[in-house]
């Protein structure tokens, strides 16, 4: 996130630091719900392929598959949200 925009003299380094921080983990928060979709979609097709014989095993598949883009949609509207609340929070120089 560029720093333009922004009033140097009302944040401190540490300030910064700390602004810098919290986008890392913004960031770590989207990768984590990456990785929950994977996870989700892909056993969710392994239910499907492997447990096809079986009706629970193949319900269950059926539910993963549509969770798992739900679970991928909700961390993008969250990951979109919080950058928009920083992108704020930085130009108008409040902390």
């Amino acid at each position: 996130m560029p720093y333009s925009g922004n009033n140097p003299d009302k944040m401190i380094l540490r300030d910064h630091l700390a602004f810098d921080r919290t986008i890392l983990a913004n960031e770590r928060t989207i990768l984590a719900y990456f990785r929950t979709t994977i996870m989700l979609f892909a056993t969710g097709l392994t239910l499907l392929k492997v447990f096809a014989d079986d009706r629970l095993m193949f319900i269950i598949g059926i539910i993963l598959v549509p969770a798992s883009f739900l679970v991928a949609t909700l961390g993008v509207v969250r990951f979109l949200k919080i950058r928009k609340r920083l992108k704020n929070i930085y130009k108008s120089g409040e902390e």
